[in-house]
């Protein structure tokens, strides 16, 4: 199984963006001051729609070791290519890979090439624009929602992109 890997960063700060008004009527949009922020950690098979995602609160080594077992765990009998971008965490020396998992990494400094940044605009945009979360329960819940929403279909046609061949 080959997947791509990526954190994208949530949090109960407002996604600004634009939306429809009266002609002449500014839109205002609450935001509320201060930094907590929760990583979606996800990996996505372009071709099948597979996915795997964990809520976790940080990004770090520790954290991804937590992400790449709980991987392992749930397709212990697949071998698994997890190809991913090069923050520190991902090549550190601490980092512990499952037997079962493979990684390769992306160039350096190129985001574009990696099909999952598309999932982190999707929910942004769906799930987080212009809204005011009362909680991080709020917050979560809005996530898991956008995501629930998503069939395996959906995940592969976000995340399919035209240097990745068609076929299994």
């Amino acid at each position: 199984m080959v997947f791509f890997f990526d954190e994208g960063r949530f949090g109960l700060q407002p996604v600004i963006g634009r939306c429809w008004a009266l002609k002449g009527v500014r839109k205002k949009s609450t935001i509320k001051p201060g930094y907590k922020f929760y990583y979606l950690y996800s990996s996505v098979s372009p071709h099948t729609g597979e996915n795997f995602t964990l809520l976790l609160p940080w990004v770090n080594t520790t954290v991804m070791n937590i992400y790449l077992n709980k991987l392992s765990e749930c397709y212990g009998d697949k071998e698994i290519m997890l190809i991913m971008d090069q923050a520190g965490w991902h090549k550190s020396k601490d980092l512990m890979i499952p037997e079962n998992i493979q990684i390769e990494y992306l160039p350096p400094y190129s985001p574009e090439l990696n099909p999952i940044e598309r999932l982190w605009q999707r929910i942004k945009r769906h799930a987080c624009r212009n809204r005011l979360f009362e909680s991080t329960e709020n917050l979560f819940e809005a996530i898991g929602t956008a995501l629930a929403q998503m069939s395996k279909d959906d995940y592969s046609k976000l995340c399919n992109c035209n240097y990745l061949l068609n076929h299994n």
